[in-house]
């Protein structure tokens, strides 16, 4: 097979096939950066053996797809099946996945002696000593346990997890919260918690007040006099029952630290 192709192969009902993929547009549909399949595949046709040139039969692919159509086969081979990476991108993926599991490691576990974080070359050294094998394919946070295990053979690890409560202004908030979130997990936001109320108080006006007003005396003349006096009380209770709720989730923050 010549080095500009790659393969999708799949097993099933204890047959092989095999269709004939671009190695840069196959690896983008596999992480759903390509919307459609065409563009990925060299031809449209459903092998047993490409590198023989050898096609699988209409019979064959409706006995195990249920589909005869190429396309729709492809679909599911990507699915279920392995997309054979080619050796530079194998290396590129393995590489970015090492980085991104070293840099967990390195922040989410300590030498046990020092209390300290290990060094990211020495957790990557450590790797080279274990000979871990890295999914290019799985998530980095899914191997992080793993790879700790076999690391704890040649590394002594421990996680310290501290809880930190943080005072951020309103207008910061939007362009810090990447930021903390690279340093551990956001266990309560009481930003978003306040947007979660705000919205649903929000929605519950609009189902009493259907459209904007710019002048309380059209919305008066609208639904009548009572029935916006009504409506006034069951916002104004709304907005006190809001306001209630929010300093409620502050003040049991408070009481935990």
């Amino acid at each position: 097979m010549s080095k500009e192709y790659t393969l999708v192969r799949h097993q099933t009902g204890g047959e092989k096939f095999e269709i004939l993929v671009d190695p840069d547009k196959g690896l983008a549909y596999k992480r759903g950066e390509l919307g459609e399949i065409r563009n990925a595949l060299m031809i449209d046709t459903i092998f047993t053996d490409a590198n023989k040139g050898e096609k699988a039969s209409a019979e064959k692919l409706e006995k195990h797809y249920g589909t005869s159509d190429p396309i729709e086969v492809a679909k599911e081979m990507f699915e279920k099946g392995t997309f054979q990476l080619n050796a530079q991108q194998r290396h590129e993926m393995v590489e970015q996945k090492r980085k991104q599991i070293i840099h967990i490691i390195s922040r989410t576990y300590v030498d046990p002696k020092t209390k300290l974080p290990h060094p990211p070359v020495r957790i990557e050294n450590a790797l080279e000593d274990v000979k871990y094998h890295i999914d290019p394919f799985k998530d980095a946070e899914e191997q992080v346990q793993e790879v700790v295990q076999a690391l704890r053979s040649v590394l002594p690890m421990s996680s310290e997890n501290i809880q930190i409560a943080l005072k951020i202004p309103a207008e910061y908030t939007g362009k810090s919260y990447g930021t903390v979130k690279n340093f551990g997990t956001i266990k309560r936001d009481e930003w978003q918690e306040m947007v979660y109320i705000t919205r649903v108080s929000y929605a519950v006006s609009r189902k009493w007040i259907t459209r904007d007003y710019p002048k309380a005396e059209e919305m008066i003349s609208d639904i009548s006099q009572d029935e916006f006096v009504k409506v006034s009380n069951y916002i104004f209770h709304d907005a006190v029952s809001a306001i209630a709720r929010l300093w409620y989730a502050a003040w049991k923050r408070y009481l935990q630290l």
